[in-house]
């Protein structure tokens, strides 16, 4: 089949195309490099079958060249990490509204299946044990704009299903809970890559907050091959899905996994919120998923524990051709 995945260029988007040449398909990747990076297309970029174009998901005319003749479109383009969001909040909203008004819009033109990349945002600051995809979304006041991502995603998710309900555009949507894995960058607040970076330059490992906010983390290998098989699945059309790992521990614990398996002299600091996000910032206590679903309809299991997922980063960052992530 030939593949469309918007944001190609970025950390999940590059290991999906990865997956898709290795099964045999085409791929385009529409990305504008604003967070991505080429780096990431380099295995990708030495096939026949794989082609990077340049551009934004808001130019309405690119993407509609993109997506003619594609059969599935993986809509992974936004503004993503909390300091992205708190730093540009009015550019993240355009991208990740406007934006995926367009791609669904020319999936539909073009007739194709859609897969939507949610996030485990939207649930907000619900912290109840296990989030099912059902599960109430708790947000702070919408001045914030900590909280413009989820309110912005939570939209995508609704207008990807009502685009099916009215104009019958097949797609289904998974909700992402904190995948790491290597070619993730700490650069937009992502905490593992910015742990193991820190680790390894012997900086600080800075934790945000009091360190017992609790989180799973998912390995990019284990989700990637769940999202391929979620957007060729017809029963999968219409629903959301949770993806993510299965371990759960706090900052302060994974702060200290990080430098144990990396071997560090880092000390382990502690910044409040104040000073690392800026005034009023919020965030939740504890986000573990729930992922019965995606388990019963196409059988998906994390099998990679945390060990496993930070020695992978620890890898690609020593590797020779890869700088440690800031």
């Amino acid at each position: 089949m030939k593949a469309v995945v918007t944001g190609g260029a970025g950390f999940i988007g590059s290991h999906l195309i990865d997956l898709l040449l290795d099964q045999g398909h085409e791929v385009v990747a529409l990305d504008d490099l604003s967070t991505g990076s080429r780096a990431n297309l380099d295995r990708a970029s030495a096939g026949p079958r794989f082609r990077l174009v340049e551009g934004s998901i808001l130019d309405e005319d690119l993407v509609g060249s993109v997506t003619a003749g594609a059969d599935v479109v993986f809509h992974l383009a936004a503004a993503v990490g909390v300091h992205l969001i708190v730093d540009h909040p009015l550019r993240s909203l355009r991208t990740n509204l406007y934006g995926t008004e367009v791609v669904l819009d020319a999936a539909v033109r073009h007739g194709c299946r859609l897969l939507l990349a949610s996030t485990s945002e939207v649930y907000g600051k619900n912290d109840a044990d296990g989030l099912h995809e059902d599960a109430d979304r708790i947000l702070g006041s919408p001045l914030k704009s900590r909280w413009s991502y989820a309110a912005a995603k939570g939209l995508d998710e609704l207008l990807t299903y009502t685009y099916g309900q009215e104009h019958g555009l097949r797609a289904a949507i998974v909700r992402l809970f904190n995948i790491v894995g290597p070619r993730q960058t700490g650069r937009y607040g992502m905490v593992v890559p910015r742990f193991v970076g820190q680790a390894l330059t012997g900086r600080p490992i800075t934790i945000y907050g009091d360190g017992q906010q609790r989180r799973c983390f998912g390995s990019v290998h284990d989700v990637v091959p769940a999202m391929v098989t979620l957007a060729c699945e017809p029963r999968a059309e219409g629903q959301v899905f949770n993806l993510g790992g299965r371990e759960e521990t706090t900052i302060g614990a994974l702060a200290h996994r990080v430098r144990e398996l990396t071997g560090s002299p880092s000390a382990i600091t502690h910044v409040p919120y104040d000073e690392a996000y800026g005034p009023g910032y919020e965030d939740m206590r504890r986000r573990m998923p729930d992922t019965t679903r995606a388990h019963e309809l196409i059988g998906y299991k994390a099998s990679r524990d945390l060990d496993d997922i930070i020695i992978s980063i620890t890898d690609s960052l020593r590797a020779p051709d890869r700088a440690v992530a800031t």
